[in-house]
């Protein structure tokens, strides 16, 4: 049985919730106060990935898409726990859409699709083929080398006299109202919400008793993370460049120029974004692959690796004519009618369930006693 370690579930946990947020503006909508509704979402993403925790150790031992069955019953729960490997395809299709769109609008722009497609799919297909261990221990290794290279652009920055604090200014001049909007449903669906794929995974994890601790400390390193790089966005690029840009962070790295010597960096939020991505979107083919596995109860999940990748790479190249299309569906399509009841509606049902059932079994421990 594979097994990863406990900083490996730390690395990969901050990598995925990072995401495509390196790359674009999280909660962009809120404006100046992007960083407020970053650090709302965060508390309320820390308390999400608590209650996914809290199910976890509920049903030891048990993934994702059986704890439905478990405690729904197989007519009703296996239904349901399919769902969660259809969404995750989907969301890997999303991933690579938006890997595709980025290098073909900055360093690629005469590259076919498919090619971009197919290169970067091969390498994630090659990873899982050697197991979810591989891809920890890749995870391991580029943690501290991204956390470095954001360093590096921090200090550049710094040093470029580009930060104007007026950008940031006044604060939620807009209202409360602005800043909610931001939270609700975006902000707490796309890195914090999908979390919950981690149920695939904390089985696998060495070190049962740390899961928890490591969970929740990577959850608030890469909320605090993502703030950080909305106050850089804002400070530098300014409310109007910083909402309306497709890609802020990329714009940001642009403006970096040191003695007219250090420039041209925007590579750097290229390699940053394709890592975080490649990650992320390994995990939700890893998840989706490992979730049928156990639904089908087959001997491996390797055997769905092959054509799962084949649809991601379907989807990523026909669920949207352009970027505009694509980003107007992960604005208001997919958080209400598929993140909010898969991520929320559903596991808040099962909460009642599980809270119900140990109710039931201290009440009658309480009679025989």
């Amino acid at each position: 049985m594979e097994r990863i370690s406990s900083y490996q579930l730390f690395s990969m946990t901050v990598l995925f919730q990072v995401g495509t947020t390196i790359i674009f503006g999280f909660s962009s909508s809120a404006g100046r106060d992007a960083w407020i509704s970053c650090l709302i979402s965060t508390g309320i993403g820390v308390l999400t990935v608590s209650l996914y925790l809290f199910l976890m150790k509920s049903q030891p031992g048990l993934t994702l898409v059986e704890w439905f069955p478990a405690q729904f019953g197989r007519w009703i729960g296996t239904p349901i726990a399919w769902m969660y490997p259809l969404l995750f395809i989907y969301d890997a299709g999303r991933a690579m859409g938006d890997i595709k769109d980025l290098i073909s609008v900055t360093i690629l722009p005469l590259t076919p699709h498919f090619v971009i497609m197919i290169a970067l799919l091969a390498v994630i297909a090659y990873a899982l083929y050697g197991g979810i261990e591989n891809l920890a221990r890749i995870g391991g290794i580029w943690m501290p080398i991204m956390l470095f290279l954001y360093l590096i652009v921090v200090v550049l920055i710094a040093v470029s006299g580009i930060i104007d604090f007026r950008n940031i200014q006044p604060f939620v001049d807009k209202g409360w109202g602005n800043v909610m909007k931001a939270v609700w449903p975006l902000g707490i669906t796309q890195t914090f919400g999908e979390s919950i794929e981690f149920a695939m995974i904390w089985p696998l994890v060495k070190e049962e008793k740390k899961i928890v601790k490591y969970t929740l400390v990577a959850t608030m390193t890469s909320g605090l993370l993502i703030c950080s790089i909305d106050i850089f966005a804002i400070l530098v690029l300014s409310e109007k460049y910083f909402s309306n840009s497709l890609y802020p962070i990329y714009t940001l790295v642009q403006q970096i120029e040191v003695s007219d010597f250090i420039e041209n960096l925007d590579s750097i939020s290229v390699i940053l974004f394709l890592t975080t991505a490649f990650f992320k979107t390994g995990l939700h083919i890893f998840s989706a692959v490992y979730g049928m596995q156990k639904l089908l109860k087959t001997k491996s999940y390797k055997t769905f690796i092959l054509p799962v990748t084949a649809a991601v790479a379907f989807l990523a190249l026909t669920m949207a004519r352009s970027v505009l299309e694509h980003f107007e569906a992960g604005l208001k399509i997919l958080p209400y009618n598929l993140w909010v009841p898969l991520f929320y509606i559903l596991p808040a049902l099962l909460f009642i369930v599980v809270a119900i059932k140990r109710l039931k079994q201290v009440k009658q421990k309480n009679a025989h006693s």
